[in-house]
């Protein structure tokens, strides 16, 4: 119709509206039934009067009434919609619906999916057949020819997959199954990224029986991904990468996270402008950084915002090599004896088995270490030197020791980080002017900050730099004098570390100190795997991974799905992302390899529509935005028809007393229709028998109630009502206090100050509480109540990274984020919930592991006096996610209804434990904290 945003689906019959004059004249000529009043005095004149009356014609309102009434019905079977959607296919030629369900997908699949939809359900109008197929699935899918109602099922079927999509094989498949199939019209649903092959896919469909293509295509301007890590001396600097056509400057937030999918670290990245990489550096310190499982882009929903970080960065190959034979007799002067023992507790020490160091090294080379120590070696043969100094270059460390053989060596030599002096300088000798010299602490830029200085480590003999502009800088620990003890360099993407002294206890007394352990420990950590090591029975066999955790559309972390196989990875093998491998950690848990969707080298390309012989129409994502109108108009013509009967009750004089009741039960019949047209979807919300009312305030003054907060779902409030009446038993049979029945209460309506905690059980699928509900909660904890959160998703939130991105946490975070919530903390050991009635460690309820958060107290010296760690009252508020609830809940005979998880009964004791101390603290707030001074106040009072 135009511009006009309406259409009909059966325009013919608005011909109807022709009929309202004659429904006018028909109305017009029967008009209502007469109003009889009864006049006893004229009585006899009406036996005498016979003449017939009937009124004049019906009121003019109630003509109006019935004709508008009858055009609403006309207009309801016309079938009208408003802003109806443009028909994309239109004929009975066959239909190809093409879907990208690869990693990207997944921020724009909803749209996607309704789509395909309309465009199912114009091929139905027609007739078309359907053929399904996504570019992310198994090459052996089912892709058609469907029905509609089949086509809908496999559409629904389709997932986003976490990994790149397969163009070649999914349009090799599309024209070997349309290979006799003419004039079939393809909708290309694609996902905006490029993949290679992908021109050459797409213009694979010429010729190929496709007439026509309708090509979707999003906008990826958005889209950014983590590439790379890399663990340096400062920082674990991360690499990130955006679409290329991104124009304009923008940033990111990176957050680490560790095993157990808890936020320990983070740092903001920034794009500039016309560039799509960019980096950042996470500064933390090694030990925290070694705890680094993951590392996600905050709200970026899919795999290619998650980078995995494998055993590989924990624990590293090191391989050692010596330039004389080791004594026997005597091992503590063995020149690797103190660096084997500080590296064994975390490193692999790999042996040559020969002595030659022209087939020693390149033994270990092929062992693919991660570092290289070498203790007095000087110069390298030449074939052996070019490939260290490759090796080194590729990632590999290196780390030189000083010895009589390295300080002989006038050559140059490229595997130094600085140049050296010929000879040795002696320090505390009896021909030396100097004494030996302590160690200096260590710079704050270098690998060594943060480490004691080793006051009691002394150097009498070690090896001079030559002096150099960049000589401090390469200086990463220094005797008192100046003159360097460590130096180091960056060659490539590896280093090269010189220890300047010998590493047994000949020149200096750092191999026996505890500094010589940790700083080994700190370049170890800080050096890159190089790839991993052959098996035994050979170079360049294989090895099976099995998949242990693989990631899902969101980028999170799940146990692997049944089409995932074990990775299988040669030596220097990284594998590749595919539909059996997707991206993860595979292997056992003692021994991880990450297998993550982007390379070192991969990048973000919008796709490019190509040029086709055929002819292409290109269309947009769009959500179906058409109301159809058919339903209303028939709701407000029942409003209407119910109007009209009220009219016509009244005009017959019907409305009277002695019909009320009959009158209301017409009504209400009648307006049926009204309210099923003009009402929401059926959503019937549980009415629970406990909110309190009037008699339940009344009986919440006179004794002591643990309350609830109803959610709406029947199931979860039965829960909270029975764990609060299992915890009242309990309370009865171990304290003084013998609360009433536990009460429900909705925070928009009831009063909640009768009640000293209120137990609420987060769900995410709950409505979500009105901001007058939230302010009520709010000033109920400012006014000295406590509330307790649960999210009961410590099960779940196990086996994910990401703990705070469960539904229920965030759905707490969405109700704290209207509140003054104080600083939160761990309760601590010495805190008073921990002995108010129960010495306890922790707080388990159904699930265990869960930490309970209570508002931040006073720091411990603040109270060195006192026995335990108190703050100036009770906490307002207390978050766990271990449902206290589902351990406490028992039935009317006392038998519990859930089990734990582990079924332990000793956890359910803890679990009862755990909600005294909570009650008894809510109740007495910190009196444990006041027992010390009761012997002063004895004595004041006797005084």
């Amino acid at each position: 119709m135009g511009a006009f945003p309406l259409a009909l689906g059966a325009p013919a019959i608005l011909l109807g509206l022709l009929a309202l004059p004659v429904i006018w004249w028909l109305l017009r000529a029967t008009p209502p039934r007469p109003v009889r009043e009864s006049f006893p005095p004229l009585k006899i004149l009406a036996q005498i009067l016979k003449k017939e009356e009937t009124p004049d014609r019906s009121p003019w309102w109630l003509t109006l009434l019935r004709l508008v009434l009858a055009a609403l019905v006309i207009l309801a079977l016309a079938e009208p919609v408003w802003n109806p959607r443009a028909e994309t296919l239109s004929g009975k030629e066959p239909v190809a619906i093409v879907l990208d369900n690869g990693w990207s997908s997944n921020e724009e699949w909803t749209a996607r999916k309704e789509t395909a939809e309309r465009l199912i359900a114009d091929a139905n109008a027609s007739g078309a057949l359907i053929y399904i197929l996504g570019t992310a699935e198994k090459l052996n899918a089912d892709v058609g020819p469907f029905d509609a109602a089949t086509a809908l099922e496999r559409l629904r079927a389709l997932n986003v997959r976490p990994i790149p999509v397969n163009r070649s094989a999914a349009f090799d498949r599309l024209k070997a199954v349309l290979a006799n199939v003419k004039g079939v019209r393809v909708a290309y649903l694609n996902d905006g990224v490029d993949t290679p092959q992908a021109a050459t896919a797409i213009k694979s469909m010429e010729g190929s029986g496709i007439a026509s293509v309708i090509w979707y295509q999003p906008s990826i301007a958005a889209l950014s991904a983590i590439r790379q890590v890399e663990n340096n001396a400062n920082g674990l600097t991360v690499h990130a990468v955006r679409s290329d056509d991104s124009r304009a400057s923008g940033g990111i937030t990176i957050g680490a996270y560790d095993e157990k999918g808890r936020r320990i670290a983070e740092t903001g990245l920034v794009f500039r402008a016309n560039e799509a990489t960019g980096e950042a550096v996470i500064t933390a310190p090694y030990e925290l950084r070694n705890d680094f499982h993951s590392l996600r882009i905050d709200n970026a929903p899919h795999a290619g915002a998650t980078f995995l970080v494998d055993d590989n960065n924990k624990r590293r190959r090191v391989a050692l090599l010596s330039g004389s034979e080791a004594d026997q007799s005597q091992p503590l002067l063995s020149p690797l004896y103190y660096i084997s023992r500080a590296l064994e507790p975390f490193a692999d020490l790999l042996r040559p088995r020969n002595a030659e160091l022209i087939k020693a090294i390149p033994e270990l080379l092929e062992q693919k270490p991660s570092v290289i120590i070498m203790a007095d070696i000087g110069k390298l043969p030449g074939e052996t030197e070019q490939a260290m100094v490759d090796w080194v270059a590729k990632g590999g460390t290196l780390i030189r020791f000083a010895g009589p053989r390295l300080a002989g060596n006038s050559e140059h030599d490229p595997l130094l980080p600085v140049n050296l002096r010929k000879g040795e300088r002696s320090l505390g000798g009896a021909l030396s002017w100097k004494e030996s010299q302590p160690v200096a602490a260590f710079p704050d830029t270098g690998p060594f900050a943060g480490l004691p200085t080793p006051h009691d480590v002394t150097v009498n003999r070690q090896v001079l730099a030559e002096p150099a502009i960049d000589l401090f800088e390469k200086s990463w620990a220094n005797l008192a004098d100046g003159t360097p003890l460590v130096t180091g360099e960056t060659r490539g993407r590896g280093q090269l570390v010189l220890f300047h002294v010998t590493p047994e206890a000949t020149w200096s007394n750092l191999p026996i100190s505890g500094s010589f352990v940790d700083m080994l420990h700190r370049i170890v950590t800080l050096s890159r795997n190089t790839g991993p090591s052959p098996q035994d029975n050979g170079a360049g066999a294989s090895r099976a991974f099995p998949p242990y955790l693989t990631l899902n559309a969101e980028g999170a972390l799940t146990p692997p799905g049944a089409d995932a196989k074990p990775l299988v990875l040669k030596p220097g093998e990284t594998g590749t992302v595919s539909f059996d491998n997707p991206p993860g950690f595979y292997g056992v848990e003692d021994s991880m390899t990450a297998l993550n969707l982007f390379k070192p080298d991969s990048g973000i390309k919008p796709l490019v529509r190509p040029e086709l012989a055929i002819p292409v129409t290109t269309a947009r994502y769009a959500v179906d935005e058409s109301v159809p109108l058919r339903g209303p108009l028939f709701g407000l013509a029942a409003l209407l028809l119910a109007l009209d009967a009220l009219a016509i009750l009244w005009l017959g004089g019907h409305l009277r007393r002695r019909f009320k009741t009959v009158t209301a039960a017409s009504l209400a019949i009648l307006l049926i229709p009204a309210i099923l047209a003009f009402g929401p979807s059926p959503a019937h919300a549980q009415q629970n028998d406990s909110k309190p009312g009037d008699q339940t305030i009344l009986d919440a003054v006179n004794a002591t109630h643990l309350a609830y907060i109803i959610t709406g779902d029947r199931a979860v409030d039965d829960i909270s009502k029975a764990g609060l009446f299992g915890l009242s038993r309990a309370l009865a049979d171990s304290t003084a206090l013998e609360p009433g029945e536990p009460i429900g209460v909705n925070p928009e309506t009831d009063e909640l100050a009768f009640f000293p905690l209120i137990y609420w059980p987060v769900d995410p699928a709950a409505k979500m509480p009105s901001q007058a509900a939230i302010a009520k909660i709010d000033a109920y904890m400012q006014q000295g109540g406590t509330v307790l959160f649960d999210t009961r998703d410590q099960d779940a939130a196990a086996i994910s990274f990401d703990n705070s991105s469960t539904p229920a946490n965030a759905r707490l975070r969405d109700i704290l984020s209207g509140m003054n919530i104080p600083a939160l903390e761990p309760v601590p050991n010495d805190h008073v919930l921990t002995k108010a009635f129960y010495i306890l460690q922790d707080f388990p309820g159904r699930f265990r592991g869960s930490q309970l958060w209570v508002q931040a107290s006073q720091a411990p010296e603040a109270n060195k006096d006192r026995p335990v760690r108190v703050g100036d009252g009770v906490s307002p508020i207390m978050i766990t996610g271990n449902d206290l609830a589902g351990a406490w809940a028992v039935n009317a005979s006392g038998a519990p209804l859930l089990p734990t998880i582990p079924n332990d009964p000793d956890q359910r004791v803890l679990a009862y434990r755990a909600g005294i101390n909570i009650v008894m603290y809510m109740l007495t707030g910190n009196y444990k904290s006041d027992q010390v001074h009761v012997p002063d106040l004895l004595k004041r009072l006797a005084n």
